[in-house]
């Protein structure tokens, strides 16, 4: 994700937050390119110790997923797209890992939950 993510992810992904990484940047980088062409779901890992975080799309298509996501500027997941043992909702809503990296906020909204991420923190690779 070149100087985007070099920018921002020191930043954007700890804790405590100094701020979110633009909105938008999804698009920015390219992301869906990036992404199988198939319907089938795709792991996103911690971009810090590269634990599971989300597999998307669950429970819609991925044009659906696509779209939530450019609607808001920001990866937005559901619940049932959640790895929950790895990831924590803390009160007020702040999302982090279980190693402590800052994702982003659980936005809820008349579907449900709605957890707006940011991309930076959810663009690691597999841990070892």
């Amino acid at each position: 994700m070149g100087n985007v993510a070099t920018e921002y992810s020191d930043v954007c992904c700890q804790v405590p937050q100094s701020w979110a990484e633009p909105s938008g940047t999804l698009s920015d980088v390219g992301l869906w390119a990036q992404l199988p062409s198939s319907e089938g779901p795709v792991t996103f890992y911690d971009a810090k110790c590269g634990k599971p975080l989300f597999r998307a799309p669950i429970g819609r298509s991925m044009a659906e997923f696509k779209a939530e996501s450019e609607a808001h500027g920001w990866p937005s997941f559901r619940d049932e797209e959640l790895v929950k043992e790895n990831i924590v909702v803390k009160p007020g809503g702040e999302v982090v890992s279980t190693c402590g990296t800052h994702l982003g906020h659980n936005l809820p909204d008349g579907r449900g939950h709605r957890y707006c991420i940011d991309l930076l923190c959810i663009a690691g690779n597999p841990s070892a």
